[in-house]
């Protein structure tokens, strides 16, 4: 199933290729206070492969806080936060918001809620490394890998 989402202004869109064809998609809203206050709930298909494209970087700011260990792309026009990356192992991993998906049925969407307060940076990384996408690449304005 290919997947499509963007900010509200379209400056960061993805395409995310969910295999084998979900019967439902995973919507996990985090109980951390930046995931609260921006309405982010993430979900990641780990077999799957995400294709962002940016139209203009200068406008994506990278947000990271406590651990540091995931940034948050950052729409500087819009505000909404339509991914978070993070770097394991020279590998990058993502999760995508439900909240910037295009044309998914909300009924396909299984909310549930998390939290990660107790985890050990190591024990984060490695669910991340699981359950991630692990097929991340980044496109330039012309849909060229960068």
């Amino acid at each position: 199933m290919l997947i499509r989402g963007k900010c509200h202004c379209g400056n960061i869109e993805f395409r995310l290729d969910w295999r084998p064809e979900p019967t439902a998609i995973p919507a996990r809203a985090c109980s951390c206070a930046f995931c609260r206050k921006h309405s982010a709930v993430w979900t990641a298909c780990p077999s799957g492969s995400l294709h962002v494209a940016v139209t203009d970087a200068a406008l994506v700011s990278r947000y990271a806080f406590e651990t540091k260990t995931a940034h948050f792309h950052v729409c500087a026009r819009c505000g909404v936060v339509p991914l978070a990356t993070s770097a394991i192992d020279g590998r990058v991993y993502a999760v995508v918001n439900v909240n910037s998906l295009e044309g998914v049925d909300p009924a396909m969407l299984a909310r549930s809620p998390v939290t990660f307060d107790v985890e050990s940076v190591a024990d984060r990384l490695a669910r991340r490394a699981r359950h991630w996408i692990g097929d991340v690449r980044f496109l330039d304005a012309g849909g060229a890998a960068g």
